[in-house]
């Protein structure tokens, strides 16, 4: 019923009833909503705007990961790490600390070592990523890899992926001269357990070795 007035005196009745379902259906629905939790409403508004983002705000991307090329949509916003994890699923990249500051997440990108927690996965348009699972010739483990399990360079792993990644780079980097020199270089990989000296000694080994 819309909520003219019927010029019909007959049809009276017939427009109060229309009249007060408009209105009970209103009221209900206004009662609702200021019933219903502020964070349920906030939810959904969140909700809807990751939505819309999805929509409008990708674009994309070609990158090399460990030698295949990928073409992805991403939203300006998500790290390499993120990218790496949740879209190209290769987790061996850990997300520790998420600032920058663990080195849990390290990977090289052409060539250099890099925090892919800092790293937005659009400006790595047409680089080479090289990760922990890139890092081993098929069945073959690097010559770092093998060091770390030789001189237990891990106790719980979490932060090996990135260690070893830091380490190859250390070597590359010709920051591998000294012990002093690799714990300098090395500081920006955190290992909770302390296996420091055994990660040290890993990294002299390949280095003295002549394998990196």
């Amino acid at each position: 019923m819309s909520g003219k007035k019927p010029n019909n005196p007959s049809d009276s009745e017939e427009f109060l009833n229309g009249t007060r379902r408009d209105f009970l259906k209103k009221s209900s629905f206004l009662t609702a909503v200021a019933l219903t939790p502020g964070r349920v409403v906030k939810a959904a508004e969140e909700q809807w705007d990751e939505k819309i983002a999805g929509v409008f705000e990708k674009v994309s991307l070609h990158i090399e990961v460990n030698g295949v090329k990928h073409t992805v949509s991403v939203e300006p916003r998500v790290t390499l790490l993120d990218l790496l994890r949740e879209q190209l699923h290769l987790t061996g990249t850990k997300k520790g600390c998420d600032r920058g500051q663990c080195g849990a997440c390290t990977v090289h990108v052409n060539g250099v070592r890099v925090n892919s927690c800092l790293s937005l996965a659009v400006t790595n348009e047409g680089k080479k990523i090289t990760t922990i699972e890139g890092l081993a010739n098929g069945d073959e483990l690097h010559p770092m890899q093998e060091a770390f399990i030789e001189h237990d360079g891990f106790q719980c792993g979490y932060c090996t992926s990135g260690q070893i990644m830091s380490a190859v780079a250390c070597i590359h980097e010709g920051h591998a001269g000294s012990e002093t020199e690799i714990r300098e270089h090395m500081s920006g990989n955190i290992c909770r357990c302390g296996a420091y000296p055994n990660i040290v000694n890993a990294i002299k080994a390949v280095k003295n070795g002549g394998q990196s």
